[in-house]
């Protein structure tokens, strides 16, 4: 955020999202737009103002469909709100939705917007299927051939296997860089700092048990029922195991180390679909249209760090917001922080406990201090609901701003850690008593 002097304040105003729809090997019932549209329409219809009076729509999705180009644009027409009103699409990984709610935050601030509709979505179970290179270069050779020998001799060479498709989610799962998986750059935050298998099975159990309570009381009034084509509907969180215990998720197998790892599919994220929403608007835009007030964005930072241990992001990127505004952790009364792998928020945990690692990584003088676990996703995460990458920023960011309202707190703190190495965090307040 700018200079809190300098800059106008922001807020978070109202906000919907879908249930998360758990990707189920086939194409899931809605394409990301249609995600994006269909859990937007109540939350702009229930509005005192019309979809064209707002600014700006910003959108985080890293995987839109081939007919969703700039997905935000896409977006914004088929919910109404004209040709006048720009949209465009960001892209941080797994934090792009909330940096699409930060984009929004930095144009109210230095006054360019009034009104914003920011989020993100993803439709993970429409990855797509490509061809290898090789099949890619005989297609154009092909293509290309001018005569009836020239494409026979190629047709010659054609061998089924060069049929065989590469998976787009591994590819986007995966750091070029470092040539790591985000499975095998948790098994390094686990290794690094003790996580044990027993642990992370148990954060995972107690996941599912806190998303399933808050289904249970009502209180995620956050999602908004989805409808298909077919008739059917969509009102609840569909991966979500009230049946999860310690002893069943121990009988799995490690996924990316096979043979000495720590890490299954079951105390990680599950690839999902999913939307979510917040609308932004300045103090003179509160006034103008009454407003309700969920949340003040108070401020953000976004860090780097060794790819390879990308988990810590969130580590690094809350422990600025906390120095600048001179906070410890006890002033914060709930957290969110992405459940990318157990691994991952276990070890975020354990770096802020860790003196050294604060000294030499965080630069702080010693220890931060340890968060306390019944205030943190005290209504479960990415392991019980999923993690469709594009949106989970904008769904923590909400789901804080209703805890606050829910419990009369005054603080939160929502982060994610981001593939490629690097941490995203947002400050959020209210006004309590």
């Amino acid at each position: 955020m700018a200079s809190k002097k300098s800059s106008r304040t922001v807020y978070i105003v109202d906000g919907s999202r879908s249930p998360f729809l758990k990707a189920r090997g086939v194409p899931g019932p809605f394409t990301a737009s249609d995600l994006a549209v269909n859990s937007a329409r109540q939350l702009l219809a229930r509005q005192p103002f019309e979809p064209a009076e707002f600014d700006e729509v910003i959108l985080g999705c890293i995987m839109p469909g081939a007919e969703e180009a700039n997905i935000a644009r896409v977006v914004a027409l088929r919910l109404g709100c004209g040709k006048h009103v720009p949209a465009w699409t960001v892209q941080r990984n797994c934090a792009s939705s909330m940096q699409s709610i930060d984009c929004a935050a930095q144009n109210i601030a230095m006054g360019r917007s009034e009104l914003v509709l920011a989020g993100g979505s993803e439709a993970m179970s429409y990855a797509p299927l490509l061809f290898s290179k090789a099949m890619a270069t005989w297609f154009g050779k092909f293509s290309s051939a001018r005569d009836v020998g020239s494409k026979l001799k190629l047709l010659s060479r054609f061998r089924p296997s060069l049929l065989t498709p590469v998976i787009g989610l591994l590819k986007g799962l995966s750091d070029p860089v470092v040539g790591l998986s985000m499975g095998q750059t948790a098994e390094i935050v686990a290794h690094r700092f003790l996580i044990t298998r027993q642990a992370m099975d148990a954060y995972a159990v107690q996941s599912h048990q806190r998303l399933f309570a808050a289904h249970e009381q009502g209180r995620l009034s956050e999602i908004e029922v989805l409808y298909d084509s077919d008739g059917k509907y969509y009102e609840h969180d569909d991966g979500v195991r009230a049946d999860a215990n310690i002893e069943k998720l121990a009988t799995l197998k490690p996924v990316f180390d096979r043979e000495f790892g720590l890490v299954t599919s079951a105390n990680s994220s599950q690839i999902t679909d999913g939307a979510a929403w917040v609308i932004l608007a300045s103090e003179a835009a509160v006034k103008k249209h009454q407003l309700p007030v969920l949340a003040r964005v108070v401020d953000s930072e976004w860090a780097g760090l060794e790819p390879a241990q990308m988990g810590l992001g969130p580590a690094h990127a809350m422990a600025p917001i906390l120095k600048r505004n001179k906070l410890k952790i006890e002033d914060v009364d709930y957290w969110e922080i992405n459940e990318a792998f157990a691994a991952q928020v276990l070890a975020c945990v354990e770096a802020w406990k860790d003196s050294q690692y604060c000294r030499s990584e965080l630069h702080t003088r010693s220890a931060i201090g340890e968060i306390d676990q019944a205030r943190l996703n005290v209504d479960g995460g990415g392991i019980s609901l999923g993690h469709p990458v594009g949106a989970s920023g904008a769904r923590i960011v909400l789901h804080l701003c209703h805890l606050l309202e829910q419990n009369n707190a005054n603080k939160g703190m929502a982060s994610l850690c981001i593939g490629g190495g690097q941490g995203g965090a947002m400050l959020l307040e209210r006004d309590s008593g």
